[in-house]
């Protein structure tokens, strides 16, 4: 599908926020709720020993369902028995090996190996895990745990040019891989739906989908989403269920955009989901899927991305990738750009290189330590510096309003990143594609803090050294508008 600039944004931003919130909530998993203000972080640890800013079950499942669906995108659905079975073999080797896998969950996968074994196969399939699913249920008549709530993003994604009936459908089936009660496979239908209508629109709505369940269980969800609208996640102690779960992260959303929009808002309710307690990192990353749509990778602040990593030895950045190329429906190669060579140290700081993207093949001559990136760049374009001292920022040269989502956040967001790395004493490499608008935007940003002066007065000392610097129109008035270095 063709999408506009924002809504590739948007699509990014589903699986970096997913996971962003999942490991800000690896840290408090089963705590109580915390008081208001208390600061959050990802600080890893809680009860299954995760690194800081290392994600847990609820993404590593979530990215099998992305790459199956990206590697059969050309096929009728999801539910073709090869994407769910591709999804279900990497499932059981995730959790194999993994710190922790849900109860629930762990139980299937158990109940699918005997199956499969017992038909002579050693590997399992699709229908070896629905039956296991049905069985679960049938034995225990319960099966609504927030297992298959916490994958279901990328679900949504495949189906952008689609219509949201038939995500509803597919979402039923996914979650009944596992998860075969209503509640959950209902709970799965109408987050899909939102995060479809907030990936396209830039609109959160979660009762986009109601309209697609019957009039008896559009009105229970109704009452389910009010209710969860006038409380806190802290109010559902029971988020372990599914639709406490649902109702968790809703009212995460719901609470703290009533006094945050845009990038605010979305770290301030991933922090409220957090606080809410119990289940934080599955509350959290449920929460992070639907406010990644709507708010985009534009919006997950450089300091959750920088160090975010888990299974299978994934950053961030593939993860950006990965959910802008389902939203699309194909694979990207960004490395054909108009190229230029341009490398100049910043006037006000000799340890700041600004270039083009040619200049990333100087990295290693130049002993830089770090990469703060302003276009998206290809494989083959990877610098060659630590995972977690290479920045990327989505912000493209646009002097229309509403080409990017949040311009002067990212640019300042961006801005902090050189400075972050110029304090830990690290060489800094600052660039776009050709050096011409983003890249002097935030070195006058970046300048004016360092010489305590106005930006444009920093734009000027670089126009010295850089002499094609030239903001767009829209880039120019942020830098007016910062009369005064912060």
């Amino acid at each position: 599908m063709k999408l506009t600039p924002l809504q590739n944004d948007r699509a990014a931003g589903v699986l970096v926020a997913l996971a962003a919130g999942d490991a800000l909530g690896a840290g408090y998993e089963f705590g109580a709720p915390m008081p208001d203000g208390t600061e959050v972080t990802m600080k890893g640890g809680g009860p299954f020993g995760f690194a800081p800013a290392e994600w847990t079950d609820d993404t590593s499942m979530a990215i099998p369902i992305a790459q199956a669906l990206l590697e059969a995108a050309s096929d009728s659905g999801s539910s073709s028995p090869a994407a769910l079975t591709m999804i279900v073999r990497t499932w059981t080797a995730w959790a194999a090996e993994a710190k922790d896998v849900g109860a629930q969950t762990s139980a299937v996968i158990a109940a699918a190996r005997r199956l499969a074994s017992a038909a002579g196969r050693s590997k399992v399939r699709a229908a070896d895990f629905s039956t296991a699913a049905a069985d679960f249920h049938a034995r225990t008549g319960r099966s609504a745990g927030n297992g298959s709530l916490m994958r279901t993003a990328p679900l949504a994604l495949a189906y952008l040019d689609r219509d949201p009936a038939s995500l509803m459908a597919e979402a039923g089936v996914l979650s009944a891989l596992t998860h075969a009660d209503p509640d959950a496979q209902e709970a799965c239908g109408l987050w899909c739906v939102a995060i479809r209508a907030a990936v396209l629109t830039g609109r959160l709505d979660v009762r986009a989908g109601l309209p697609l369940l019957s009039a008896g269980r559009s009105a229970v969800w109704l009452e389910r989403i009010e209710v969860a609208e006038r409380s806190r996640p802290r109010d559902f102690s029971n988020n372990g269920w599914v639709v406490e779960a649902f109702q968790g992260a809703w009212s995460a959303i719901h609470f703290a955009g009533l006094s945050a929009s845009g990038p605010a808002h979305l770290r301030a309710a991933l922090e409220e989901a957090v606080r809410g307690g119990r289940d934080t990192d599955t509350v959290a990353a449920i929460a992070g899927g639907l406010l990644g749509a709507a708010h985009g990778y534009t919006a997950v602040p450089f300091e959750w991305r920088r160090r975010l990593h888990g299974w299978p030895g994934l950053r961030a950045r593939d993860l950006m990738m990965l959910g802008m190329e389902l939203g699309r429906g194909e694979r990207q190669d960004y490395s054909r750009w108009d190229r230029t060579d341009a490398l100049v140290q910043h006037p006000h700081d000799d340890g700041v290189w600004l270039g083009g993207v040619g200049s990333l093949a100087r990295v290693a001559e130049l002993e830089i330590d770090a990469v703060v990136s302003l276009c998206r760049l290809g494989t083959a374009d990877a610098p060659p510096v630590a995972p977690e001292d290479h920045a990327t920022f989505w912000i493209i040269d646009s002097d229309f309003d509403g080409g990017n989502a949040d311009a002067a956040f990212v640019l300042q967001d961006a801005a902090a990143a050189v400075e972050r790395f110029r304090a830990e004493g690290k060489t800094v490499l600052l660039h776009c594609v050709r050096a011409e608008s983003r890249t002097p935007t935030v070195a006058a940003l970046y300048g004016a803090r360092m010489a305590g002066i106005t930006p444009l007065q920093a734009l000027a000392d670089l126009r010295r050294v850089l002499p094609g610097a030239n903001p767009n129109a829209l880039f120019l008035e942020l830098l007016r508008n910062v009369q005064t270095a912060p």
